[in-house]
């Protein structure tokens, strides 16, 4: 693969040395094209060929989208983002006093609250401590066999060190102790390989303005058709049920699919923007891509340990990621990564770490010139 060419569906490199990928991701131009495809299109002509035009790019994007995480295409909704996912599966379950939720201490937000929400019905939110950014696999067995945990909630990769959980083990351990496995999967889709069926997941939301290299506001909910029955649906609208084109005959038998939890009207444009950048990344190879941000992370961590930096991300294998967090001596994080966009070099400042997080279009020489502006 010829990643140097890469650079020139991503403008962003002209100006900037853009690496917040963990955060909110610059488009590349195929992104742009797809924009401007469906804005030609409902601007010159409407909703005149909404069947053959716009609906058609939505399922053909729910099939890429099935294809990257390994999933049916049945299986795949459309959400504005990942809060929206999880709080699709936090109000859907029939929740009982004393049921419990497992998550760690090192997520993000969104997987916190919609579980704690829930304490009101009784539902207890039990967050394990991470260790040294790491959250141990023993920690969530201990948890599991405490008893009455009904849902494990856990990121693919935890935004702030960058480790990477073991989803494969996760989920064997969930499937021994009849657990539900609910993955927040925003910080790996889209640079790491995701099986949702080898990983036995049951429920999983992603956002599109990360590693997808989408915009914002349009993301996807996986929920295995297994699962499917455990869920129900808290806003039901046209959209959530079988024959919705007939606006005539009122009824509530739901979508036997994901479907349901499509209530209203689509973000059409977000899904076309989404499904240019899922074909960018299966035209690449998932797994390509994850050779290629490895070898990109390596390089910077061995620049930033030579200029003297701590880095505190894990870097073993099974445990690296797209992200690597550091600190350089006493200067604060903060402090370190406005002096960086000072020079043209975005990272920010998360968990009392900088962040950096290169895509596979940067580049070794992005990396050396983010050290030299230490």
């Amino acid at each position: 693969m010829d990643w140097e060419s890469t650079r020139d569906w991503f403008p962003v490199t002209r100006e900037l040395i853009y690496l917040n990928h963990a955060g909110v991701a610059p488009i590349s131009t195929r992104v742009r094209d797809a924009l401007a495809r469906f804005s030609r299109e409902a601007l010159e002509r409407g909703a005149f060929q909404y069947e053959p035009f716009f609906d058609t790019e939505i399922e053909r994007t729910r099939g890429h989208v099935a294809t990257l995480l390994g999933a049916e295409t049945s299986e795949i909704a459309f959400v504005k983002n990942t809060t929206e996912g999880l709080g699709i599966v936090a109000a859907g379950l029939d929740w009982q006093p004393g049921d419990r939720v497992v998550g760690c201490d090192l997520e993000y937000p969104s997987n916190v609250y919609p579980w704690w929400n829930l304490r009101e019905r009784g539902v207890e939110t039990i967050l394990l401590p991470g260790r040294d950014g790491v959250l141990p696999l023993e920690s969530i067995e201990a948890a599991l066999r405490s008893g009455n945990v009904r849902v494990v909630a856990l990121s693919s990769v935890e935004f702030g060190s960058g480790a990477r959980n073991d989803l494969v083990a996760i989920g064997a351990l969930c499937r021994e102790h009849g657990a539900l496995f609910c993955v927040d999967a925003i910080q790996s889709l889209g640079c790491l390989p995701i099986d949702v069926r080898e990983a036995q997941i049951d429920y999983l939301a992603a956002d599109g303005h990360k590693w997808l290299l989408s915009v914002e506001g349009c993301g996807v909910f996986f929920c295995a058709s297994r699962a499917l029955e455990y869920l129900t649906p808290r806003i039901v609208g046209w959209r959530s049920v079988t024959a919705n084109q007939d606006f005539d005959r009122y009824h509530l038998d739901l979508q036997p699919t994901a479907g349901r939890f499509e209530e209203g009207t689509p973000n059409t444009a977000g899904i076309f923007a989404l499904g240019a950048a899922v074909d960018l990344l299966l035209e690449l190879g998932i797994d390509s891509v994850e050779e290629r941000v490895g070898a990109l992370t390596d390089h910077l961590v061995r620049g930033l340990r030579e200029r003297g930096a701590t880095i505190e991300s894990p870097r073993e294998p099974g445990l690296a990621s797209g992200i690597v967090a550091f600190t350089l001596g006493d200067e604060a994080p903060k402090a370190t990564a406005r002096r960086l966009r000072r020079a043209g070099v975005f990272v920010v400042a998360r968990r009392g770490c900088v962040r950096a997080s290169p895509h596979f279009y940067n580049s070794s020489a992005e990396l050396d010139e983010l050290v030299a502006a230490l």
